[in-house]
C-alpha cells in the first residue's frame, strides 16, 4: 500500500513540474491611439498575484507558463488580456477607457451619461457606504458629498439631519429635510434600509437635477438605488458583517466635589453654603480634604456604558440572459451608550427581480420589508447628569423610604430638587415598533426597439408605527417621586401610493442625439393616529403593560385622540436631453404639480441646463494633460410643500359698552386667516468636470445662488398684535463647492488614492415683508432673522471682559448704575449711550456652518487595503444652554472647565464671571459668553482590510474572503464645552454622545 501511495505522488510531482514549467515571455505595450510606449502599466498573470510592469519604454519580462494568460492595465486605459499559448512574445496595445465616457448616473425617472450632465450630482457607491458601521445609511455620507451637510445623532435608530446647501425654509416645522426616492419611491427618511442592501446613493443638488421632483425637491434630492443582479451573472452569494463596541468620546468633565465646594463658598449664598455641610453631616468629611463632602461622584461616568453594535447580511444575486435576481436578508442590532433600556433592532427582508419575458416587453419588482424596534433615551437623564451636584451618591442606605430603590435624593441636603439621573433612567420605558414595506411593480413596452419606450410603475410604501410610552412610579423623598404609573400608547399609519408612467425616445442622427421623456405621476397619501393613556396598571410585569389593565375609572378622556389626513397630487413632467457632436448640451425639464394639500392647485417648475465639452474641440487636441472637459451651467424652480396649508383663523368678540344708562353688547370679528401655498426656490448654478492626467484626477466644481422667494414667514398683524404665516419671505443660499480625485497605480502591488472636497455656505435674510427682524427662540434664550443676517441667529450682548478691580467699577458709570463687583461682566455699550439695555443686543453668530470639508486616502499592496477619512467644519456657533440654564436655579453642578477658569480674583481670568456673579440676573442675561465656537474637525473613519482571495486553505481553496479592522469616528478635536459639537439646531441642552465605534468585519462571496 505504501508502495502504491509512493508512485501515485511520483506521478503527480512529475506532471505538476511539467504542467507549471515556465518561460520567459517578453513584449511591448503601446497606445493605441498614439502608438507610443507606456511605461508602468501592470502586467500579472489572471488568477495569481505574480506580475511585472513595464519600463520607460514599454517592455517588460515575466516568467509564465504556456496555458497561463497576461492581464494588462493601466489607469485611463482598458485592461486587456492575453493568452500566451507557448507564445515568448506578446506586444499589445492598450485603448483609451470608456469607463468614463459611458458611465452613468441615476437621475429623476431615468438615467443619464456623466459626460452627458448639465447638473450638479454626487454619487457615492456601496462600497464606499459599506466602510462605516451605522444603521443609519446617510450617516455614511458625512464628508463624502461636497454642500450636504450631515449633522451625526448618537442614539441608537436616530437619524442624522440632512441639509443640502443650507435652508431656504424658515426652520423648526421638519421643512428643511430632502426628498428621498428609494427605487422610485418617496420617502421622508431612509432609516429602514441596511446600507449592505444599497448600489449607491446620488445627491441631486441644483434645481437643473432635481426640479423634475416637483414640489418636493426644494431641499434636494437623494435618490437610492438597491441591489440587483446582472445578466448572465453566476449565482453569487455574500456575507457580510461586523461585530464591534461603541466607546463614548469627548465626555465632558464636571466640577468634581472640591471644585464644586470651593465655588459654593465664593458665590455667597448662605442657603448653598449650607447644603455642603448637610453632606458632610450625612456622608461625612473627605479624609483627603476635610473641608469637602466624603463623596465625589462622576455622574456622566454613572450612566455611561460601552455597548455593542453589530450587522449581518446576506444575499443572493445572479441572472440568465432574460433574468436577474437579488434576494436578501439582514440583522442590524445597536445598544446605546446611556445605561439604560435604549437600543435599536432591525430585521429587513428584500428582494428585487427584473425578467424580460420577450424582445419588447420587461417587467419586474421590488420588496423591502422592514421590522425594527427601538427603545429610546430619556432624554433627561443627561441634562439631570449635568446639573447634579457631585458631593451627591448614586444610593444613599440612610433613605429608608425611598423604594423600588434607595437612590439619594438632593432634597435630603437642602436642595430644592432631587438631582438624581437614575430616576429618569429606572423609571421611563419608550418602545418604538417600526414596520415599514415597500412594494414595487414595473412594466416596460419596446415601442420601437432602441428608440421608443412606455413604462409603467406602481409603488407603495406601507408604515406602521406603534409606540409605548410607560412611566413607572417611584418615591425617593418628598418632591421627588412618581405617584401613579401612567401608560401612553400611539399608533400610526402611513400608507403612501405613486403610479407613474413615463414615454421616454431615445434617438440620434449623424452628430446630434437626444433624449424625450414625458410622463404623469399620481400620488395618494394617507395618514391615521389613534392615541390613548392609562394609569396604575400592573406594574411589575411588561406583559400586563396595556390600557386595558389599568384604571379604567380615572383614564382621563382628554388623553384619547384620533387624527388622520388624506392627500391627492397628479403631476405631469417632460425632459429633453440634446447633444450635438459630444461637445454641446442642452437639457430642459417641466414639471406641473396639482396637490390637494393648498388652495392654489398647481405649481409650475422649468428648469434649463447647458454644457460645453471644451475637451472635445480642435484647440484642445495637443493638451494631453486633459483628458476630458466639460462647462455647465443652469437654471431651474423647485418646490417645497412641507409647509402647512394655512395659519391663522377667524376670531370673534363680545363688546359691552353704555349709551346714557343702559349697557349694549355686540360683537366684532377679526381675521388672520392666511392661506397659504408651496414655497418656490429659485436656483442658478454654474460649474466645470474635469478629468487630467490620463484620468487619474478628477475635478468638480460649482458656484450655486439658491433663493426661495416665498418662504413662509411670520407676520404681524397691526390691529391684533397677533402675527401669521405669509408667504412673503425671500431668503438665499449661496455658496462654493469643489471636490477632487486623484488615483494611480505604482506598479503591480501597490495603488493608491487621496480625494478632498470643500464647500462654502453663506445664509441670508433678504426680505421680511418689510419687517426689520423676527424673533425665534425664547425671550431667555433669543434668536433673531434679520435682513442681510442668517436665519434665527443667537441675539444679545458682546462681552467685552471682567470686571477686575473697585478701581476699574467706579471708573465705569454702567457699572457704578447697575452697582457691579468685581468679576461681574463688561458688556460693550454699542451705541455709546452709557446704559446697558435692548439696543445693545447684536447678532452673535448662527448655528450654519460657513467652510466644511472631507478628505480620504486609500491605499492598496498586493492583499492589504488601508482606507482613512476625515471631516470638519467651521464658522457655526454653538448655544451653550446647560450652563444658562443657571437662571432658573443656582444650585446646580457646573463643568470643571468654568470651574477651573472662574474670576477668583484680579487678573485670574477676563473671560469667566466669579461664582458669586453666575447668581447675578446681570450675567445670566443672553451674551457671547453662552454662544461658543462650534467648529471641529474628525478622523471619521479608519479600516484595515486582508484580502485571501484565491487562498488555498490546507489543500481546499478558500471563497473570496475580507477581513476588515474599522475606527469609526475614533478622534474629534474642538473646543467647545459639550459632548459633542454637532448640535442640529446650534442649541445644546444636552445632545448625547457621538461614540467612537471600533469593529472587527467579516465579508465571504461564494
Amino acid at each position: 500500500m505504501k508502495k502504491l501511495m509512493f508512485l501515485f505522488y511520483l506521478i503527480f510531482s512529475v506532471t505538476s513540474v511539467f504542467a507549471q514549467q515556465k518561460s520567459a515571455v517578453t513584449g511591448l505595450v503601446t497606445e493605441a491611439a498614439t502608438g507610443e510606449p507606456i511605461p508602468g502599466v501592470s502586467v500579472i498573470i489572471k488568477d495569481t498575484n505574480t506580475g511585472t510592469i513595464t519600463d520607460f519604454d514599454g517592455k517588460y519580462t515575466i516568467q509564465a507558463a504556456g496555458t497561463d494568460v497576461l492581464v494588462f492595465s493601466f489607469v485611463g486605459l482598458e485592461s486587456k488580456e492575453a493568452p500566451i499559448n507557448n507564445r515568448t512574445t506578446i506586444d499589445v496595445s492598450l485603448e483609451e477607457s470608456t469607463e468614463f465616457v459611458d458611465e452613468v448616473v441615476v437621475v429623476g425617472y431615468g438615467q443619464l451619461k456623466v459626460k452627458d450632465l448639465t447638473s450638479s450630482i454626487s454619487t457615492v457607491d456601496s462600497e464606499e457606504l459599506g466602510r462605516t458601521p451605522t444603521g443609519q445609511a446617510m450617516q455614511a455620507l458625512q464628508g463624502k458629498v461636497a454642500g450636504m451637510q450631515v449633522v451625526s445623532s448618537g442614539a441608537p435608530g436616530d437619524s442624522p439631519t440632512i441639509r443640502v446647501r443650507g435652508i431656504g425654509s424658515y426652520p423648526g416645522s421638519d421643512n428643511e429635510a430632502p426628498l428621498y426616492v428609494v427605487d422610485g419611491m418617496f420617502f421622508d427618511n431612509i432609516d429602514f434600509l441596511n446600507t449592505s442592501d444599497i448600489e449607491s446613493i446620488s445627491v441631486l443638488k441644483d434645481a437643473s437635477a432635481a426640479a423634475i421632483y416637483g414640489v418636493r425637491a426644494a431641499n434636494g434630492v437623494v435618490l437610492i438605488e438597491t441591489k440587483s443582479g446582472k445578466n448572465n451573472q453566476k449565482s453569487e452569494i455574500i456575507y457580510d458583517g461586523y461585530y464591534g463596541m461603541q466607546v463614548a468620546q469627548n465626555v465632558l468633565k464636571m466640577a468634581n466635589a472640591e471644585q464644586y465646594t470651593t465655588m459654593t463658598m465664593e458665590s455667597g449664598s448662605q442657603a448653598s453654603i449650607d447644603n455642603i455641610y448637610k453632606a458632610m453631616q450625612r456622608y461625612g468629611r473627605s479624609r483627603i480634604n476635610p473641608n469637602v463632602p466624603d463623596v465625589n461622584t462622576d455622574w456622566y461616568d454613572e450612566i455611561i456604558r460601552i455597548a455593542p453594535i453589530q450587522n449581518h447580511s446576506l444575499s443572493v444575486a445572479g441572472g440568465s440572459e432574460k433574468a436577474t435576481y437579488s434576494l436578501g436578508t439582514s440583522y442590524f442590532g445597536q445598544e446605546g451608550v446611556l445605561d439604560m433600556e435604549n437600543e435599536y433592532e432591525r430585521f429587513n427582508l428584500r428582494s428585487k427581480v427584473d425578467f424580460k419575458a420577450t424582445d419588447w416587453f420587461t417587467i419586474g419588482g421590488n420588496m423591502i420589508f422592514s421590522n425594527a424596534t427601538k427603545y429610546s433615551q430619556e432624554s433627561s437623564a443627561w441634562s439631570m447628569a449635568y446639573w447634579a451636584v457631585p458631593i451627591l451618591p448614586v444610593y444613599d442606605e440612610m433613605n429608608t423610604d425611598a423604594w423600588p430603590n434607595n437612590y439619594a435624593s438632593a432634597e435630603d441636603i437642602g436642595y430644592r430638587g432631587g438631582q438624581n439621573p437614575f430616576s429618569a433612567i429606572d423609571y421611563n420605558n419608550r418602545r418604538m415598533k417600526i414596520r415599514k414595506v415597500l412594494a414595487n411593480f414595473y412594466a416596460k413596452v419596446d415601442l420601437i426597439p432602441k428608440k421608443l419606450s412606455f413604462k409603467t410603475t406602481y409603488n407603495h410604501n406601507f408604515t406602521s408605527l406603534n409606540n409605548r410610552d410607560v412611566a413607572l412610579p417611584y418615591f425617593i423623598s418628598t418632591n421627588f417621586k412618581r405617584v401613579d404609573a401612567t401608560l401612553t400608547k400611539r399608533s400610526e399609519t402611513y400608507s403612501n401610493q405613486i403610479w407613474d408612467n413615463v414615454l421616454t425616445y431615445d434617438d440620434s442622427y449623424g452628430k446630434h442625439k437626444w433624449t424625450v421623456m414625458a410622463g404623469t405621476s399620481f400620488r395618494d397619501e394617507a395618514y391615521d393616529m389613534l392615541t390613548a393613556q392609562g394609569v396604575n396598571f400592573p406594574v411589575d410585569q411588561e406583559e400586563a403593560w396595556y390600557i386595558s389593565q389599568s384604571d379604567l375609572a380615572n383614564i382621563p378622556t382628554t388623553a384619547v385622540r384620533d387624527g388622520g389626513s388624506r392627500q391627492y397630487g397628479i403631476s405631469y413632467f417632460s425632459r429633453i436631453s440634446y447633444n450635438f457632436d459630444d461637445r454641446y448640451l442642452l437639457y430642459g425639464t417641466m414639471r406641473a404639480d396639482g396637490s390637494s394639500k393648498y388652495q392654489e392647485k398647481w405649481g409650475y417648475f422649468p428648469t434649463v441646463g447647458a454644457g460645453w465639452v471644451l475637451s472635445e474641440e480642435s484647440f484642445m487636441s495637443d493638451v494631453d494633460v486633459v483628458n476630458f472637459l466639460k462647462l455647465r451651467a443652469s437654471w431651474g424652480q423647485l418646490g417645497n410643500d412641507k409647509i402647512r396649508p394655512s395659519d391663522g383663523a377667524t376670531t370673534t368678540d363680545v363688546v359691552t359698552t353704555a349709551f346714557g344708562d343702559v349697557l349694549y353688547s355686540g360683537s366684532t370679528t377679526a381675521s388672520t386667516f392666511s392661506s397659504l401655498e408651496w414655497e418656490v426656490t429659485e436656483e442658478t448654478n454654474v460649474g466645470f468636470s474635469s478629468r487630467l492626467f490620463d484620468s487619474r484626477l478628477s475635478v468638480e466644481a460649482d458656484y450655486y445662488m439658491r433663493d426661495t422667494k416665498n418662504a413662509a414667514i411670520s407676520v404681524k398683524i397691526p390691529s391684533t398684535g397677533s402675527s401669521v404665516l405669509r408667504n412673503v419671505g425671500v431668503v438665499r443660499n449661496s455658496g462654493f463647492e469643489l471636490a477632487m480625485n486623484w488615483s494611480d497605480q505604482i506598479n503591480k502591488d501597490f495603488s493608491y488614492s487621496i480625494g478632498a472636497n470643500i464647500s462654502t455656505l453663506k445664509n441670508e435674510v433678504r426680505d421680511l415683508y418689510g419687517q426689520p427682524y423676527i424673533d425665534g427662540g425664547s425671550a431667555e434664550f433669543r434668536q433673531r432673522s434679520i435682513v442681510g443676517e442668517p436665519l434665527l441667529a443667537f441675539y444679545g450682548y458682546e462681552v467685552a471682559g471682567v470686571y477686575q478691580n473697585e478701581e476699574q467699577i467706579q471708573a465705569d458709570p454702567i457699572a457704578v448704575a447697575n452697582e457691579l463687583v468685581p468679576g461681574d461682566f463688561i458688556y460693550r455699550d454699542q451705541n455709546g449711550d452709557d446704559v446697558i439695555n435692548d439696543d445693545d443686543r447684536v447678532g452673535l453668530g448662527s448655528y450654519f456652518p460657513n467652510f466644511m470639508y472631507g478628505a480620504n486616502l486609500g491605499l492598496t499592496y498586493k492583499n492589504i487595503e488601508f482606507t482613512t477619512s476625515i471631516v470638519g467644519q467651521s464658522g457655526n456657533k454653538i448655544l451653550n444652554r446647560k450652563r444658562g440654564e443657571v437662571i432658573w436655579t443656582p444650585d446646580l453642578n457646573m463643568d470643571a472647565d468654568l470651574a477651573n477658569n472662574r474670576w477668583h480674583g484680579e487678573g485670574t481670568t477676563n473671560s469667566y464671571p466669579s461664582s458669586a456673579a453666575l447668581r447675578k440676573g446681570w450675567n445670566q442675561k443672553l451674551s457671547s459668553f453662552f454662544i461658543e465656537d462650534g467648529s471641529f474637525w474628525r478622523i471619521q473613519n479608519i479600516q484595515l482590510a486582508y484580502n485571501l482571495n484565491g487562498k488555498d486553505f490546507f489543500g481546499a481553496k478558500i471563497p473570496d474572503t475580507k477581513i476588515t479592522f474599522t475606527a469609526d469616528r475614533p478622534l474629534t478635536v474642538f473646543s467647545y464645552n459639550g459632548f459633542n459639537p454637532e448640535v442640529a439646531d446650534g442649541i445644546d441642552r444636552q445632545t448625547y454622545p457621538i461614540p467612537a465605534t471600533y469593529t472587527i468585519g467579516l465579508n465571504v462571496k461564494f
